[in-house]
Formats: C-alpha cells, sequence, structure tokens
C-alpha cells in the first residue's frame, strides 16, 4: 500500500501535501521534515545547522523504512532522502527551479545555490529519478523532467493540483479603500516583480492617481524584500505599494474578490495558483506567457511578455477602462476555476498509488522491481 508523507508549514510545497491529504483515502503521516530541509538552503557548508543535515538524513530515512507500505514524496527536496530507501517510492516533482539556478541555466529564479547547497540539490534530482513513479502538476514541469533529467515519459503522470473551496467570491476586510491591483506571491526574482512596478508606474502615470498596488505574501528572504524596496523608492512608488505579509485565505478571498484586477507577471511556474484562486473569486487575470500558465488558466486570462512593462501597462489599462473585458474575464475565470478540483487530483493520485502497487506483483518485489525502475 502507499502512503502520504505530509509536510507541515506554509509554503506552496507544504500546501500540496496537506490540501491533498484531505481528499485522499490513503494513510497520512505528518512531518515537519520539509521545513528542516529549507532552513538548510543558503547555510555554509560548516554552518552547524548544515552540519546536521546528514543526521538528518538518517533519521529521516530510518523513519520510512521503518513503516513497511511505498512513501509518496510530496516535493522533489525530498529526493535526497529517497536514495537510502529499501523500497520503491512515488514522488512529486512540482518544477526544476532549483536546478536551473545550480547549473545557471538562464536567468537566476531564485539564487545561486552554495556549494553545500549543490550538494544536496543534486541528490534531490538523483532521488527524483529514481522514484517508481513521478507526479507533475502541469505539462510544462513533466516536458522539463523529460528534457533536462532525461526521465522516460512513461514514469511521469501529470496530475493538475485543485484550487481550494474556500476561494470563490466574498467582500470582506479590504486591504485599503482605494481601487487596487493585486499580486500575491513572493519577491523571488522568478516572479518578476520588476516588470509589474514599472509598468504600474506607467500606469500612475497616465493618470490612475488612486489606484493602488497591493502585493500579498512573504518576501521568501531578506535579500529579495531589499530589492523590492529599492525599487519601490527608485520608482517613487512609496505611496501607492501595500506590502502585507500572509493573510487567511477568508481574506485573501475578499481580497480578490474586490481587486480591479490580478496580475502575476512570473517568469517560471511549475503550476501557479495565486491566478487560479483569484479566477475563482471572480477577479479578472493578466498573467505572464510563460511555462505553465497558458496550459492552467486556458483562455480566461490576458497574457503578456514578462518582459515588457509597457505591454503590461497596456493590458492593465485596457481591463480597467473596460467593463465589459472585466465581466468576460470574470465568468470565463470562474468557469476554468471549476476544472481544477481537489477530489479529481486526489482521484487521479490514486489511480497513481495502484498503478506502483501492482508492479511487485507483476515483477516480484525488492531489487527486481528497482532494477526495473533504474533510469
Amino acid at each position: 500500500m502507499v502512503y502520504l508523507v505530509v509536510t507541515r508549514g506554509r509554503g506552496s510545497l507544504d500546501l500540496y501535501s496537506g490540501r491533498l491529504a484531505k481528499y485522499l483515502r490513503v494513510r497520512k503521516v505528518e512531518t515537519t521534515i520539509y521545513q528542516e530541509v529549507s532552513e538548510q538552503f543558503g547555510r555554509s557548508p560548516l554552518s552547524p545547522r548544515n552540519l546536521r543535515g546528514a543526521f538528518m538524513v538518517y533519521r529521516f530515512v530510518k523513519f520510512l523504512n521503518s513503516i513497511r507500505d511505498i512513501p509518496h514524496l510530496p516535493n522533489h527536496h525530498l529526493g535526497r532522502f529517497a536514495k537510502f530507501l529499501d523500497k520503491p517510492y512515488i514522488i512529486t516533482a512540482h518544477d526544476l527551479i532549483r536546478y536551473f539556478d545550480m547549473l545557471g541555466l538562464g536567468p537566476t529564479l531564485i539564487k545561486r545555490p552554495t556549494l553545500s547547497d549543490s550538494f544536496w540539490l543534486k541528490m534531490d534530482y538523483e532521488g527524483v529519478k529514481g522514484a517508481a513513479r513521478i507526479i507533475a502538476p502541469s505539462e510544462y514541469t513533466k516536458g522539463d523532467l523529460v528534457k533536462y533529467l532525461g526521465i522516460p515519459e512513461w514514469k511521469i503522470s501529470v496530475i493538475h493540483h485543485g484550487v481550494d473551496e474556500e476561494f470563490r467570491p466574498l467582500v470582506g476586510k479590504r486591504p485599503c479603500k482605494e481601487p487596487y491591483i493585486l499580486y500575491v506571491g513572493s519577491e523571488q526574482p522568478r516572479k518578476n516583480l520588476g516588470t509589474l512596478f514599472r509598468a504600474f508606474r506607467l500606469l500612475k502615470d497616465r493618470g490612475f492617481k488612486e489606484l493602488k498596488l497591493v502585493k500579498v505574501g512573504r518576501s521568501g528572504g531578506e535579500e529579495f524584500r531589499r530589492e523590492t524596496l529599492r525599487l519601490i523608492r527608485a520608482l517613487s512608488l512609496e505611496r501607492d505599494v501595500i506590502l502585507m505579509g500572509w493573510v487567511s485565505k477568508e481574506e485573501l478571498a475578499s481580497y480578490y474578490t474586490q481587486a480591479e484586477l490580478f496580475a502575476f507577471p512570473s517568469i517560471y511556474e511549475g503550476f501557479g495558483w495565486p491566478p487560479l484562486e483569484a479566477m475563482a473569486c471572480g477577479c479578472p487575470v493578466i498573467s505572464s506567457n510563460s511555462t505553465s500558465m497558458p496550459e492552467v488558466l486556458g483562455k480566461a486570462a490576458v497574457y503578456v511578455d514578462p518582459m515588457n512593462p509597457e505591454a503590461w501597462c497596456d493590458a492593465m489599462e485596457e481591463v480597467l477602462k473596460s467593463d465589459r473585458l472585466r465581466r468576460r474575464l470574470s465568468s470565463y475565470g470562474m468557469a476554468r476555476a471549476r476544472e481544477f478540483d481537489w477530489r479529481r487530483t486526489a482521484r487521479e493520485t490514486e489511480k497513481v498509488y495502484r498503478e506502483v502497487e501492482e508492479e511487485p506483483i507483476r515483477v516480484g518485489v525488492g531489487r527486481s522491481l528497482r532494477d526495473k525502475i533504474k533510469p
């Protein structure tokens, strides 16, 4: 039998396992292990926290091996433990963001890893390659796994995430009394806030004097917040950009519902929840046309080149000035969001579980199965 490892925390990778767990009819095992993994990123190889990494691997692998059944590891950064398991396993690979930063492929998406980070990241992706089955949240991520890690397509099942039922039109608390454009997410380089800030500056210069830009979510790191504040000051937007941290689902649903539009200029997303959540609340969405966004949002969003502030300004101005366009995007968006249901995600995930559970019956258990799935 397969069981789900549920990681506790507020990050998107933690939220995936927690949300999926609500609908899966399998055993769940809760852990804080991913919080420990996250705390290692960016540390010196000789830092006390990083020196505990080897013991952390030993302790968690011992725990997983003590459970007789097959684990589903809910994110690719748990791949570092998989190499030492004496059983098959399933893993969800959400994206290859850290892999690209590790190899320096393209612009920095989060940050260049330290030597210690690179050591652990290599183990993560080796763990992904060794899985009996891999779940990817989008066809785009599947394509990256095939292209860059050389994983055969038959091992990868694309299963889209769901949208939480709490995200629906709701008028409650507002982040400000003025009309506002909303962005939800971190401030990592891949989120491309510079383009949004520059486009917003152009929009203000075109006469939208009362309009505010509200950013909700944790920064993701002190260095990212410093860059955000630097950009805001450089563009003289101190009075017009409102930075908020984590908020409850109820508050967020209300913010989505009452926003004039939702802007999502991200350069790279393995899936991308926020624009779908905005759509579920009836908020018109403007998104970058990169990576998985067109696949996920379909025809329900306005798409813009993520590196073109003038085009973003034009698109936002058009949506702000056209009631008809806002109504159309709202209607299409709500219909699109309804297609992403956690119950369907759970059913498709359980189908993968059954396939892996049946595999040892056909080819034998233990080493013969591992030999069969060896990449």
